[in-house]
């Protein structure tokens, strides 16, 4: 068997360099840093979402803050009520909620996603009722989606968003 020192060479100054860059050249910790950088939150408010696999807010080193899709959820992730109404206004609360634990208002919202069980016109209608409570005629961008069902069994709506940091 013949051994390529070319091989051993490459391998030398790529652990150099990685070593200069302040990595541990036994392990590529470059995934581990960008974790690093972000902030996750679950306001106590809202129900405990990581038995789900998520997190309600994600907020990066740099100005934008992801919300996970705000549903009709009580303290506990239980479906608070059978109306469409009534849980796009829970959820839109939620939404509040998932928001000012970041720091940030509806003000802050670039792009909203909203989904709708069995969508029809009467529901648009009352989505934009709350939508135009939240943002006036200064709506963010939108993308709806009508699903013919969500997560829970209960669930008629769900609504995430992005928003923007002010620059430090």
């Amino acid at each position: 068997m013949t051994h390529d020192h070319r091989t051993d060479r490459n391998a030398d100054a790529r652990t150099d360099a990685r070593t200069d860059r302040g990595i541990d050249a036994r392990t590529d910790h470059r995934t581990e840093a960008r974790a690093d950088r972000r902030t996750l939150l679950n306001p106590s408010a809202l129900h405990d979402p990581t038995g789900y696999g998520y997190t309600h807010v994600a907020a990066a080193a740099g100005r934008q803050v992801f919300i996970a899709g705000q549903y009709a959820s009580d303290g506990t992730g239980a479906v608070v009520s059978d109306e469409f109404d009534a849980q796009v206004a829970r959820s839109m609360a939620n939404l509040r909620t998932a928001l000012e634990a970041a720091g940030l208002g509806f003000a802050d919202v670039v792009r909203i996603g909203t989904y709708i069980v069995d969508h029809d016109e009467e529901k648009l209608h009352i989505l934009l009722k709350h939508l135009r409570a939240a943002w006036g005629e200064r709506l963010p961008a939108q993308t709806l989606v009508g699903v013919a069902a969500l997560a829970l069994p209960d669930m008629l709506f769900e609504i995430d968003a992005v928003a923007v940091r002010d620059q430090a």
